[in-house]
């Protein structure tokens, strides 16, 4: 082998060791970052999703024979939580741009901790309503804040499967929540409380504790971390830096309106709504559903596990595929006609087996992909304020669908018109997210003949920082 043919093998050869090197410190960095964040956050988005969800266990467990709840009475009650609860999350996410998300998150989790546990001296409707209400406001800022949380430590390409990860929880609240109904419920008389009351006391003390803990336990930034030696924060926010397309990471009220403003951001909203309809219509009611398949309530608690164990295990299946491909539209419409075969199978089969297992199906096409929209959302806007803004958005809105959910399932056993009206909605989800990954495309191409036509490279980014996702450098995931 000639002298220069050997030194061009051996360059070769280095490069490809320096990147093999790069992107196992990469791998190295990130699993850290999991270790230290994931498992926390996750623990929070349980709590939440359990206090919010077990009015739906409670029901089962004999609150609506107490509390008189006949008519619409438990469907208003339900719905009530989604109206402050949409409406507060963009203040709220605004709120932890401007304080510490470890004082903020923690402070908040206290407020919606102390609520539940009071829930349990409920004792009228009109309780139940103004409570249900006061816990939508003070819940209002944990899945935005976490999500908008997530993306502060991790780049785009890496968010799907986190984002799935801290999702995952709220699947698991809901097998959590009927195997804990099942035994608090036996409490009943105990201190002259029902069952049903004990349900509320105990779940909302336990996040009173863990509320306390976090203020010791989470972090605010990369910046910051203590668990970062000052060689792996220099490289964490080298990664991000880059990840930014060097975007703007401060606070001013145009990114907010950049937010506001942008006809994506709705059509994220849309698709994200068509999946959350089924999604709280499954947490509210999927006892329900099984009791009056013929079940006894105590086992439509224990029944009610399965089709949330599934759902959690498809939906951090795909966060990860959908990272490992780069791709996110795909998945949801795979989920989502998933979710819509499961529903025909309710709609069409009386059976308890054959019903029983369209409930499976249809939570795990909900649920699994829930995490990818929030990851296609974030991850297509630009600008750290803007992102914080439009995931509150998406989600905000997006959670007025809870309402619809409340009020659907009111013709039981078969419940037509529940089943038929999240059809519906998953119809639009699939339709609504071929649109955007065409138009995605489509914007991505106009992007990139600006770039060669006016010789737009990397080194003028710097023009483009205060235009979020609307500058000619940035592109959108598909």
């Amino acid at each position: 082998m000639s002298p220069s043919l050997q030194l061009s093998v051996d360059d070769e050869k280095g490069v490809v060791e320096t990147v093999g090197a790069r992107d196992a410190e990469r791998a190295r960095l990130l699993r850290k970052l999991d270790w230290h964040l994931l498992p926390f956050v996750s623990l929070l988005y349980l709590l939440s999703f359990l206090d919010r969800a077990n009015v739906g266990n409670a029901r089962v467990a004999g609150m609506s024979t107490d509390l008189n709840l006949v008519g619409f009475r438990y469907n208003i009650a339900a719905a009530v939580f989604f109206i402050p609860y949409s409406l507060a999350e963009v203040p709220s996410n605004i709120a932890l741009k401007l304080f510490r998300p470890s004082r903020w998150i923690p402070a908040i989790m206290v407020a919606w901790g102390l609520i539940m546990t009071l829930m349990c001296l409920v004792n009228t409707y009109r309780g139940l309503v103004v409570a249900r209400t006061f816990l939508g406001l003070a819940e209002a800022g944990l899945f935005p804040g976490v999500n908008y949380y997530i993306s502060l430590w991790y780049p785009r390409a890496e968010r799907s499967m986190r984002i799935a990860i801290f999702f995952s929880a709220a699947t698991i609240s809901g097998a959590f929540g009927g195997v804990l109904a099942y035994f608090i419920e036996k409490m009943e008389g105990i201190g002259g409380l029902h069952g049903w009351q004990w349900i509320f006391c105990l779940e909302g003390l336990v996040t009173i504790v863990v509320a306390f803990t976090a203020f010791f336990f989470m972090y605010d930034c990369p910046e910051t971390a203590s668990f970062f030696t000052e060689a792996e924060r220099c490289y964490v926010m080298d990664l991000l830096r880059e990840d930014s397309n060097g975007l703007a990471t401060h606070y001013d009220f145009q990114f907010v309106l950049q937010a506001f403003r942008d006809y994506k951001t709705y059509v994220q909203i849309g698709i994200y709504m068509g999946l959350l309809v089924p999604g709280y219509a499954i947490l509210l009611f999927t006892p329900t559903i099984i009791n009056e398949l013929g079940f006894s309530a105590a086992n439509a608690q224990l029944l009610s596990v399965p089709p949330f164990v599934t759902g959690c295990i498809f939906t951090i299946l795909v966060g990860i595929y959908s990272d490992k491909h780069q791709l996110r539209g795909p998945y949801v419409i795979g989920g989502a006609f998933v979710s819509l075969l499961g529903y025909i199978v309710l709609y069409t089969q009386s059976s308890p087996g054959a019903s029983y297992a369209g409930t499976i199906i249809a939570a795990a096409g909900a649920f699994a992909p829930v995490a990818v929209i929030l990851a296609w959302a974030g991850s297509n806007a630009g600008g750290e304020m803007k992102r914080g803004v439009v995931i509150a958005m998406v989600i905000g809105l997006g959670n007025l669908g809870g309402i619809c959910s409340s009020f659907i399932y009111i013709d039981p056993p078969r419940f037509h018109i529940g089943h038929g009206t999240i059809m519906g909605w998953l119809t639009l989800s699939i339709l609504l997210s071929f649109f955007a990954m065409w138009d995605y495309k489509r914007i991505n191409k106009q992007k990139e003949r600006l770039c060669l036509e006016h010789g737009i490279t990397e080194d003028r980014r710097d023009e483009f920082r205060d235009m979020g996702d609307g500058s000619p450098l940035f592109r959108y995931t598909i």
